[in-house]
């Protein structure tokens, strides 16, 4: 969901008397089915505080971002991040094969190094496998791109990685990829050697 949308929606509901909060997560299922996610609030502010100690129980951190549709952009921005840094550690996975190089050791190093992430780590193995259990959808992260791109030109800000990441996640969609985890977009740089 994009701002405009988020502020649509909120415009109906206040409309009708009630009040809102948007509250858009970062993080799949694993982070929620273990209270892991993090929430991206933004919206009428007494309402958040009021359901602040329920986000407290679902999440591990929240934050307030003031008024609706910055909890969407925030998503947008977060995921645009992660599409990229997927895109890319799937070209360094392919090219230390290439090379003749183990890449599971190339995931460890990833993940003990100055660039480490979580992510990594999580799907670095199994991307190595060939094997992509969908925990965030190839098809959501490739829309989640789109908008952010979208974003991005509505306030002239160039994102020319984004922009290259968002045709690698549409090559693996046309490959048959998108109920697949978003890490499946290696098959896409796959498919082109």
């Amino acid at each position: 969901v994009d701002g405009a949308t988020s502020k649509f929606i909120s415009g109906r509901i206040q409309g009708t008397g009630a009040l809102f909060l948007e509250a858009p997560v970062s993080g799949s299922k694993k982070p929620a089915e273990d209270g892991q996610l993090i929430f991206l609030t933004a919206g009428d502010k007494a309402l958040y505080e009021m359901v602040a100690p329920f986000l407290d129980i679902m999440g591990k951190s929240k934050f307030y971002l003031g008024d609706v549709g910055n909890g969407a952009a925030m998503k947008l921005v977060v995921n645009m991040i992660m599409g990229s840094m997927m895109a890319s550690f799937s070209e360094g996975l392919l090219l230390s094969e290439k090379v003749g190089l183990d890449p599971n050791i190339l995931v460890e190093v990833v993940s003990q190094g100055a660039i480490s992430a979580p992510m990594y780590s999580v799907k670095g193995p199994s991307m190595v496998r060939s094997q992509y259990p969908a925990a965030f959808p190839l098809k959501h992260q490739q829309k989640d791109l789109r908008l952010a791109l979208g974003l991005a030109e509505s306030v002239s800000q160039s994102t020319p990685i984004a922009a290259a990441a968002n045709e690698m996640y549409k090559v693996a969609k046309s490959h048959g990829l998108s109920d697949q985890d978003f890490s499946a977009v290696i098959e896409a740089l796959k498919a082109k050697q």
